[in-house]
């Protein structure tokens, strides 16, 4: 049976009146890929703070690779490699500089240290690169670097705090591919994203957090799939009166108004709802000008649950974050 290597109870964790995190409690597997999905200002940093002890718990308990955070927190970084979304490398030194003395950190035995020096770069394709300084790498190889710095320690946990935020979908995609092969070296991952298609792609299970609050977990299929099987974008005539009619038919379990048109879930075949749609909006006297029908994506989960779109915000509300080791929360 495959042990949870993370355990969080009850956490609360305020900055003055806000409540950035709301009594949320979810468990993490060993091996898997667990993401927190939700909008800036939803709690995912604090809780990533928290988790790796740079945060003191104001209520409620966890625990990582066993151990209490906070009775124990020198055991929990011992067992974790963090990737922050600011980027906190030393740009005086060369890729292979940087490595190395984080191995010098914590004690690794210098052959130790060259021979993880080297499998990480090979895994991170840095090998090109080891001699050249951290400050003239690009954006997506100073990140595949801190992924590489993150791992040296072979940590049970590798926490990653939006890892690839401002990246083009080229980068973002080689980003995946590397964390896929983290993976596979048995590295449990705990992510944080405000990207939809990157908690798709990548988790083996989704948690949606907005508020402080965890709205749903699930793995992805599981969550497209409690929508319904069939999606349909309307655009009408008269959406605020079709919305109604719509919400009176047995087929449809939601309808959620856009700028222009309806998100309609529907919960049977869309083949034989639609045509039952058309009529009762006929008799109704209104007219559907456009109609398009596609499978619930991540984007209509979030939609669904939470009420909105991924909005854009401070991580804490009106909290503008502190430094914490030379890193903005």
């Amino acid at each position: 049976m495959t042990k949870n290597v993370i355990e969080v109870n009850n956490l609360e964790h305020s900055y003055g009146p806000i409540k950035a995190v709301d009594n949320i409690s979810f468990t993490v597997k060993q091996g898997e890929i667990f993401s927190f999905l939700g909008p800036n200002g939803a709690g995912k940093s604090t809780v990533i703070n928290i988790l790796t002890t740079l945060k003191k718990i104001q209520k409620g308990e966890a625990r990582v690779n066993g151990y209490d955070v906070a009775k124990d927190p020198k055991s929990v970084r011992r067992s974790i490699g963090i990737v922050f979304q600011m980027l906190c490398l030393d740009h005086e030194m060369t890729v292979y500089e940087n490595l190395e003395y984080h191995g010098k950190i914590y004690s690794m035995p210098k052959k130790e240290r060259k021979e993880r020096i080297d499998e990480l770069l090979r895994l991170t394709d840095l090998e090109s690169k080891r001699n050249t300084l951290a400050k003239d790498l690009s954006g997506g190889m100073k990140r595949r670097l801190e992924l590489a710095r993150g791992l040296m320690t072979r940590p049970a946990v590798l926490f990653l705090d939006e890892p690839t935020v401002g990246f083009d979908i080229q980068t973002r995609m080689k980003m995946w591919e590397y964390l896929r092969e983290i993976k596979k070296e048995g590295t449990t991952i705990f992510l944080t994203t405000h990207y939809m298609e990157e908690a798709d792609q990548l988790s083996d299970r989704i948690s949606i957090i907005d508020h402080g609050k965890i709205i749903v977990t699930g793995t992805s299929d599981e969550l497209k799939n409690k929508l319904g099987k069939d999606l349909i974008y309307l655009e009408t005539t008269n959406n605020k009166v079709a919305a109604e009619i719509l919400r009176s038919l047995k087929s449809v379990k939601s309808v959620t108004e856009d700028t222009k048109s309806l998100r309609v879930i529907i919960g049977e075949d869309v083949t034989h709802a639609l045509p039952l749609i058309m009529d009762k909006m006929r008799g109704e006297g209104i007219d559907i000008t456009t109609v398009n029908i596609k499978k619930p994506s991540m984007d209509d989960v979030f939609v669904h649950y939470t009420g909105h779109g991924l909005r854009e915000g401070n991580e804490n509300g009106n909290h503008q974050g502190t430094e914490i080791g030379g890193m903005s929360e």
